[in-house]
């Protein structure tokens, strides 16, 4: 896959983030709640809270409502929560990844089938997929906590951590590594004081399809649709999003 389309879909996925800031704090409040839950309300012991504090952070929630669904996890009220994935086929063999998480199998099972039926595509069996996509490590840095953002000095910054690729979109320099080197680019970024305003592991498609403009507004309104549904955390896909399509999404 070209690496120009890749990061156009991580631009777009980024763009859809922002766009819908009240769901990114429900993604969170369940990170915060089940990491809470899993492993203590101990950042220095529970990596997986740091992470999802840090995120909290970036997303600008409010100290009391990350403390809050920290003590939710703590209480045992996640203690019913879970997490799912999906694996499924938009119109014209688009391969869609969705990750949830739920308090209810039933309504989420039943939605996430809705939503592929009703735009064109069909869930699949889990494991009938996921081996089109890669797990990367994405890191959103904002550029103004960088001493230097002259991207080549960067990249010999992190090389050494494990970086594979970064890029600059907007005011934000995206940091890609591999799943093993994850933890050891979140400890480096850490130690380097940069404010990272989102961290998390996505499914990078390894190949990409370009569809037809009308054909790729279907599925776009098949993944929309779905990023909508208050169990999804994330939607990933193997659509090639083109400029022009960028251009009809803004």
């Amino acid at each position: 896959m070209a690496g120009h389309s890749k990061w156009a879909n991580i631009k777009h996925r980024k763009a859809a983030q922002d766009k819908k800031r009240a769901k990114v704090f429900t993604r969170v409040i369940k990170e915060l709640t089940i990491a809470a839950r899993d492993g203590g309300g101990d950042v220095d012991t529970n990596p997986s809270l740091r992470l999802a504090v840090q995120n909290a952070k970036g997303a600008n929630m409010p100290k009391d409502t990350i403390e809050r669904a920290i003590k939710k996890g703590l209480g045992g009220e996640g203690a019913n929560l879970t997490e799912i994935t999906f694996e499924g086929y938009a119109s014209n063999g688009i391969a869609v990844f969705v990750e949830a998480t739920t308090d209810n199998n039933n309504r989420t099972v039943a939605s996430v089938r809705s939503i592929f039926n009703k735009y064109g595509g069909n869930l699949g069996t889990n494991g009938s997929l996921g081996f089109l996509f890669e797990r990367k490590g994405i890191f959103t840095v904002n550029k103004e906590s960088i001493d230097s953002v002259d991207l080549e000095e960067v990249e010999m910054e992190l090389i050494d951590y494990g970086l594979e690729e970064l890029t600059e979109i907007d005011q934000d320099i995206i940091i890609q590594t591999g799943f093993d080197e994850y933890g050891t680019m979140q400890s480096a970024l850490e130690e380097k004081g940069w404010d990272v305003t989102n961290t998390e592991l996505q499914r990078i498609p390894l190949n990409t399809t370009a569809l037809e403009l009308n054909d790729a507004q279907k599925v776009m309104k098949l993944i929309d649709k779905m990023e909508e549904d208050d169990d999804v955390n994330a939607v990933y896909h193997n659509l090639e999003i083109t400029e022009e399509l960028l251009t009809q999404m803004d």
